[in-house]
């Protein structure tokens, strides 16, 4: 059924190009160098002017005028980035929500306030020297400095055994006081400024600390026992999350994935697992966020330290903003070891390429850290009391200097999970048109998804002219799609773009389902358009 409506919806867009007499596009363009630096003149030219390309501006319009986009709102901008003119314009100077667009601003302002080889340390302290017969009679600190990727898989799963491995090697077999995993390092809370409270348990929402690992997430895993249903269990156990089992038979065989319910209330450590799964599902895994980082990962420590044969005679406990330790200020603090994050350039690669909410809002607290150093924020007359606050004071002072002016665009955190950031297409432009101009441009195009070939656009755009040349962000929410970035048209021309649909209520099939074509597919279709554009 889905892939008959994806067709005609194809066959449609053909046929509506052939009617324009569209140019026919090249098989295969390869991927677009670094654009030359030309700034971007907005003239706000009216939507079929002559500065458009082709036929660009009647292809456009036939698609996004369909009905089932009646009640919803279309933003777009394209510009050349060689001519400097805008080639197409639709309600460009509207504001929409950006969902994960937001990421390329949180990007630019990492990038161009930390610069691409900035490295965040986890430090592990002993407030002692060990004494005879290798005792530490003092507390161990773990203190985290804002590093997203601790403990992944492919950068340093074996944190933990070198940091115990290094407490080992100082001689140390017993400490008498506790170990303290302290996220202090980021003031404010550990959430986004417009998180909505039912996403803070998934996946996506996990809270962003100075102290995080593993991507601050745990797996559920939820299996049958022959028929009787259900056991639950949290990996790993060292995120302090425990199961409160509600779960009960299935009555039927449906196929509802929605029976099985999990619900873990915020700030709680207890996780509700009620209804069920479905006959034929022996088991299924979720994946949700840790309830609290920092115990998280001092626990995974602890458990190193006994592997290391390391006994701790206190306990693992945590420090939170606003709560301050003393003792990392004290003479006679001890460093034990480090861990390292990858250059800033690589954990932003991750976070374009697979829009990781946890990095960019770590991205912009740590911006907002260095930016308190300094104490300034030019644009308020109270200073900041968050990181984030501060980062976000960063952000405003950068998109002034790219010449957007701030009713274009305007952010409260830096994820694009909340729905209380607002920006226009025509700011998202300015902005990659400026990106294009920084020394750190190269960088960044480099960490953008590639169509049909990588990160969040992989399976996306094959077989069109935009395969393996359009450089672009995604964003999706409930009724709010973008899709942002840079292409090579058939032509040569360098574009930069940003496509926005906003309030838009998919249409519904008889089983109450969402059918084809989806958004991605609607903002696709337009990028196509502008690969294959031509004068």
């Amino acid at each position: 059924m889905g892939a008959a409506w994806r067709d005609v919806h194809r066959c449609a867009l053909l046929a509506a190009l052939t009617l324009c007499g569209c140019a026919t596009a090249p098989a295969q363009v390869s991927v677009a160098p670094s654009s030359p630096i030309i700034p971007v003149q907005h003239t706000a030219p009216a939507r079929n002017s002559v500065e458009t390309t082709g036929s660009l501006s009647v292809r456009i319009d036939a698609l996004i005028a369909q009905p089932r986009f009646a009640h919803a709102d279309w933003g777009i901008d394209v510009v050349s980035l060689d001519s400097g003119k805008t080639l197409y314009t639709h309600h460009a100077g509207k504001l929409f929500v950006p969902a994960s667009n937001a990421k390329l601003y949180t990007a630019a302002l990492a990038l161009d306030a930390l610069g691409v080889d900035a490295r965040f340390t986890t430090t592990l302290y002993a407030t002692a020297l060990p004494i005879a017969a290798g005792t530490l009679n003092g507390d161990l600190i773990l203190y985290g400095r804002g590093d997203p990727s601790l403990g992944e898989p492919e950068i340093s799963p074996d944190w933990a055994d070198r940091l115990a491995a290094a407490l080992a090697a100082h001689g140390v077999r017993r400490v008498r006081g506790d170990l303290i995993a302290d996220d202090t390092f980021f003031s404010g809370t550990q959430i986004g400024n417009g998180w909505e409270a039912n996403d803070l348990q998934t996946w996506f929402a996990a809270p962003a600390t100075a102290l995080s690992v593993q991507g601050n997430l745990i797996h559920v895993r939820v299996s049958r026992d022959g028929a009787r249903c259900c056991d639950v269990a949290v990996d790993p156990l060292a995120s302090g999350a425990h199961v409160v089992d509600l779960t009960q038979n299935s009555v039927d065989d449906g196929d509802d994935n929605d029976a099985l319910g999990l619900y873990r209330p915020p700030g709680s450590f207890t996780l509700y697992a009620s209804g069920s799964l479905p006959l034929a599902t022996q088991s299924k895994t979720y994946v949700l966020s840790a309830p609290d980082p920092a115990l998280f990962t001092g626990n995974l420590l602890h458990d190193a330290l006994k592997q290391h044969g390391i006994a701790l005679d206190g306990r693992v406990r945590t420090l939170h903003w606003p709560q301050t330790d003393t003792a990392l200020s004290r003479p006679g603090i001890v460093t034990i070891g480090e861990i390292f994050s990858p250059p800033l350039s690589n954990l932003i690669r991750h976070m374009l390429k697979h829009s990781d909410n946890l990095h960019a809002q770590a991205l912009l607290e740590q911006v907002g850290v260095k930016t308190a150093q300094r104490g300034v924020c030019v644009d308020r007359a109270q200073s900041p009391r968050s990181s984030a606050d501060w980062g976000l004071c960063a952000l405003r002072a950068m998109l002034a200097r790219a010449g957007i002016a701030p009713q274009l665009a305007t952010f409260n955190e830096g994820t694009g999970l909340s729905r209380q950031d607002l920006i226009t297409p025509e700011a998202t432009t300015r902005l990659l048109a400026w990106i294009a101009r920084q020394p750190f441009a190269a960088k960044l195009r480099d960490t953008l998804p590639i169509a049909g070939v990588d990160g969040t656009l992989r399976n996306r755009m094959r077989g069109t002219p935009a395969a393996n040349n359009l450089q672009a962000k995604t964003g999706t929410l409930t009724h709010a799609y973008a899709l942002s970035g840079y292409v090579t048209d058939a032509s040569g021309e360098h574009l930069a773009f940003s496509l926005m649909l906003d309030h838009y209520q998919r249409p519904i099939g008889a089983l109450g389902r969402n059918i084809p074509p989806s958004p991605s597919d609607d903002l696709d279709a337009i990028a196509a358009i502008l690969a294959s554009a031509s004068p």
